[in-house]
């Protein structure tokens, strides 16, 4: 199977405007995320989407595949779904252009869960709760899984609801999981949701898995025991450049 992993990056971040272009570590955020991807064994192929030229000419300037891509795409999964039109792939990965200390075995995993899987369009990760507050926060997606890894539902709410007690995090196999925003798609199958309106689970809670889940699709669920952090802040990016130097140095810079 020929697989691609497409990143894709935003210059007007909301939160973090330029994000992609931070570069205190002397090397562009974009750039942290692309040689990670690099490291994956499962990848054919790697490639930044973008709408901005000034992203265009950063991933140009260190040697990475970039294209261009429309500007009024209402997702990043819109904007993968567009560059997986042009491309000759069967698995198509969309890796968010914020995850500069992401595991390349993690997308590895969510490739050969596809490939294990034959059955399943959809593939994506979560990784154990380790604190009730976490847990309880809306901005942390939960996700429950049936026995087979198929996600049951996502939630910004914390699920599985306790009635008795107080959840239990050292549980295994775990049961309160934190959602990763990774996914492996199968081409054909990313091409035709891009493609439907929104679902009214998925405008409620504002997450776009909820669109496969209510049009009846499994979602294979990979679990990891740890995870990297994104950058959605200046705080985040700061947190981000204080491990980038310590990992090289041995001590903080």
């Amino acid at each position: 199977m020929k697989t691609v992993i497409v990143i894709p990056a935003r210059y007007a971040s909301s939160r973090l405007p330029g994000k992609p272009l931070l570069r205190q570590t002397g090397k562009y955020l974009v750039q942290h995320v692309y040689e990670r991807a690099c490291q994956a064994q499962r990848a054919d192929h790697i490639v930044v989407a973008t709408d901005d030229p000034r992203i265009v000419a950063a991933v140009k300037s260190f040697g990475g595949n970039v294209v261009c891509t429309r500007r009024d795409h209402a997702s990043g999964t819109d904007r993968v779904a567009e560059v997986a039109a042009r491309l000759d792939a069967d698995l198509v990965l969309n890796l968010q252009g914020d995850e500069p200390l992401i595991d390349p075995n993690h997308l590895d995993l969510l490739f050969d869960l596809l490939m294990q899987h034959p059955g399943v369009d959809l593939a994506t990760l979560a990784t154990p709760f380790r604190s009730l507050e976490q847990w309880q926060d809306s901005n942390y997606v939960k996700v429950v899984c049936n026995n087979a890894g198929h996600a049951l539902y996502f939630s910004r709410s914390p699920i599985p609801y306790v009635r008795d007690g107080q959840p239990d995090f050292t549980q295994r196999p775990p049961r309160f999981l934190l959602h990763l925003g990774l996914y492996a798609y199968r081409r054909s199958f990313l091409l035709r949701l891009a493609a439907l309106p929104p679902e009214p689970l998925e405008q409620l809670e504002k997450l776009e898995q909820l669109r496969v889940l209510a049009l009846g699709h499994p979602i294979q669920v990979g679990i990891v025991e740890e995870s990297g952090f994104g950058v959605d802040t200046y705080e985040d990016y700061q947190r981000f450049v204080f491990a980038y130097r310590h990992n090289r140095t041995g001590h903080a810079a």
